[in-house]
Formats: C-alpha cells, structure tokens, sequence
C-alpha cells in the first residue's frame, strides 16, 4: 500500500490511444520527472496538461497527463493518467520509463483494492467494478452498474442497521435491568423484527438465485442420437451454419459452441456429438463428452426425430435426462409425425422444423417461459451479484431462522442475541465490513491488471 503502482489500462495492441495509469504518494513527483512540459507538481488537480513523455535522451511520445490529487481520486491517492498514442512499442516504453523511476508494476485489480482499503467502495462495489467490465448483456450492465452505485451496499447498511438498533436495546436490559425508563425488549417485539428481516432476506435470496442467469447466462447443451437436427436447430438459433450438416450419421464428433444475445441474456449454445452405440473411437470420444455436460448445463434441450418411432438411443437418453427438467424437441415437424407429445411424460415438449424461418418460435418461447425472462425486465437491479453473496446472505438467513426457533422455544434473550450477532457478522462479510487478506488476494486475483 505504500508503493507507488503503474499499469498499463487499455487493452495492449494497436488503437488511437493507450492510458498508464499510475497511483499512490509519489505518483505526481514520479511522473514529472519524465514530463516536458508543465511541472505537473503546481498544477491544479483534476487538470489536462499537453507535453512530451521523455527518457532523459529523446521523447517516447506527445501525450496528455491528467493529474488527480487525493482524495477525490479512484484509489483516494494521488493518481495520473498518461494518454499516449496507442501502440504495443510506445506504451511499453513509457511504462518500462516508469518502473525505471521507481514506480511497481500493479498487481491484478491492485488499483480497485486500493479504493477499497482507503474506504472509497465496499466490497459489492469492488466486485461490480470486473462485472462490469465484463459485461455481455445491457441486463448485466444494468445490475453491475446498480451495485456500483451502492444499490446493495445500501440495502445490506439498511438491514444491518435494523439489526444494531435490535441489538443495542437488547445490550441495555441486559446490562442494565434495573432501570426502568429504558426501552424494554419484549419477545413479542423481537418475533415481529426476526419475521420482517427473514421474510426481507428470503426475497433478496430468491430474486438473486432466479437473477444469476443476468450474470452468468444460460448454459444450453442439444443432445439427441445422430440425424435429429440438433446441428440444425443450433444454426437456426446462431443465423449461421456453425455446425455442419449432412445425412451422415456422427457428423457432429466434437461439441460445437455458439453464444448469441437471447431476450436479454445470453445463450451459450453447445451442440453435441449424437449420442449412439459405435465403435469408432473419435466419435466414441465425442458421445462420452456430451454425457458428461449434461450435469454442467442450466438448460437440456434433447432434439427427437417427431416422423419416427422412439428408439433405444432416445429412450436411455431420455432415462438421463429424466430428473433434470430438459426441454424435449419434436423436431421436424414438417413431416409425417409419428411421435406426439402425449407420448412423452415431460413438462417441458414443444414441435419445432428447422425449415422454416419461424420453425423453432416454440421452443424459443419455451425456454423464455421456463427462465421467466419477461419477468427480469424491471427498474430494481439491487441483486446478489456472485456465488460468494449469495452463499453469505444463505448463512444469515440460516442463523435468523436459528434465532426465530429459539425464540419459539421461549430460550433466553441473550440466546438469541447470538444468533442476532452472528447474522450482523456475516452481512457485513459481504460488504466487506469484515474480511481476511485470503479473501482480497483471491478476489482480486480475477481482475485484470489496471483496474
């Protein structure tokens, strides 16, 4: 934290313009020795100043240096922001200038995690910093945006907040029954606030395991034995021919993957090797491979020729499938069919052709139903971002579920209080009010170098 740190922001390669970022005490005093041009020590903070970067023998490169001093930077340190020409050999000879002047390379998300030990952001808006960076879907944008915002920073303070005033009263009549004119904590009150909390908590977990797809998208696996139209349905949904298509049977020997934007969310599409006994070993290989995603998938759609008979190759597929609520596609419907829907004990069966330009609509719709995607269309994005929010906010609300049943078994106030602390503890774990260095090397590990 007392290094001054430099990286390189921008993307390396060929472009208009490339930014090197640089942060912490010495980053104004470190920068000018290497600017011609104004002495970037007097000048106003938050100003642009025109110069030249030089190396003391020649100039690198004509720039434009933003000079931000503390606090009202990104990291709340001193922070400048060199803008040169975009290149891979001019940005790497100002950054190597840099590091020759005593400046230390970043780590991963080394700039964030300044903002977030100087008590700029929480740890939710840390993270929303990389989400939305990464960013595929004007959906996640929208989510990530809020929780930079501190949309869920507020309303994890907000519920912690109830959970201090509860607490404090309870502190009180314990350490000090003898006074008379101090709020008394009854267990008539006590029910009513662990009720409303739980309830509140139950929504925030429910709406964000339903909003995870906003993230994270829709893993979707097409499996069926050879020649049902899998590869077919998978170019009807990518507009493309992606797969290849032929009348020979184990075409498809690998998976094939496609990603397009569905409704709002993304939609990675994975068509398999079709699923049959044979002994030819690269398509044996490629029928082990897509049994095996099956259990990875968010989605299973399993393609079925609607102009024949079941076979044994649908039905043990079907046997896998059975307890993972798949989408069953009567494909080809354009022919004779010979297999209907009331042959299929599956809630989820729609008919679909892949020679029509409208031919899939059905199963289009089938997957917005399931998913309700209409439904994540809305003006709240406060939701639990990740697997880690997620997994503390479901320890909060196990131990606010411990306290309401010692409650109900009439246990001592000060029982229940430590259930009450424990819920206070892990909310603020997911803020970042307590953490542990594991925590933050582990997280910002996955942020890119600059940010």
């Amino acid at each position: 934290m007392q290094d001054t740190i430099v990286a390189i922001s921008t993307k390396l390669g060929v472009g208009a313009i490339s930014i090197v970022r640089v942060s912490g005490a010495h980053a104004i005093s470190l920068v000018n020795k290497v600017f011609r041009g104004k002495d970037l020590t007097k000048v106003k903070t938050h100003t642009i100043n025109y110069g030249f970067i030089n190396n003391g023998k020649e100039d690198l490169d004509e720039v434009l240096v933003t000079v931000m001093r503390a606090p009202k930077t990104f990291t709340r340190e001193d922070v400048v922001e060199i803008n040169c020409h975009g290149g891979i050999a001019t940005t790497l000879s100002i950054f190597e200038l840099l590091i020759e002047q005593g400046a230390r390379k970043a780590d991963r998300g080394e700039f964030t995690k300044r903002a977030f030990l100087n008590g700029r952001i929480d740890l939710t808006q840390a993270e929303s910093v990389m989400d939305l960076i990464e960013s595929k879907t004007e959906s996640s944008r929208k989510v990530a945006l809020s929780s930079l915002e501190g949309s869920l920073k507020k309303y994890i303070q907000s519920f912690r907040n109830k959970l201090k005033h509860v607490l404090a009263n309870i502190e009180v009549n314990i350490d000090y029954p003898e006074y008379y004119d101090i709020e008394e904590v009854t267990k008539e009150e006590l029910k009513e606030v662990i009720t409303d909390l739980e309830k509140d908590l139950q929504n925030l977990v429910k709406k964000s395991e339903e909003r995870q797809i906003i993230k994270n998208g829709i893993k979707t696996i097409i499996i069926g034995r050879p020649n049902v139209g899998k590869s077919s349905i998978l170019n009807r949904f990518l507009k493309e021919d992606k797969a290849i298509v032929t009348d020979i049977e184990g075409t498809t020997r690998d998976i094939v993957e496609g990603s397009i934007i569905f409704d709002g969310i993304e939609l990675s599409l994975i068509d398999t090797a079709g699923i049959r006994e044979t002994d030819n070993l690269a398509e044996k290989i490629g029928v082990e491979k897509s049994l095996s995603l099956i259990d990875k998938a968010n989605l299973i759609i399993v393609v079925l020729n609607s102009s024949e008979e079941l076979t044994e190759n649908d039905k043990f597929i079907l046997d896998k499938v059975k307890d993972k609520n798949p989408i069953i596609v009567l494909n080809k419907n354009d022919l004779k069919p010979k297999l209907t829907k009331d042959k299929l004990d599956f809630k989820h069966v729609v008919s679909t052709n892949t020679n029509t330009l409208n031919g899939i609509d059905s199963l289009k719709e089938e997957i917005k139903n399931m998913f309700k995607l209409s439904e994540i269309k809305e003006d709240d994005y406060t939701y639990l971002a990740n697997e880690r929010q997620l997994s503390l906010a479901k320890q909060a609300l196990k131990s606010l579920q411990d306290a309401k049943v010692s409650l109900e078994k009439d246990a001592p106030v000060d029982i229940i209080e430590v259930d009450l602390k424990e819920v206070f503890e892990i909310l603020g774990s997911i803020t970042g009010e307590n953490y542990s260095e594991e925590l933050l090397d582990e997280l910002f590990a996955n942020f890119c170098v600059g940010k």
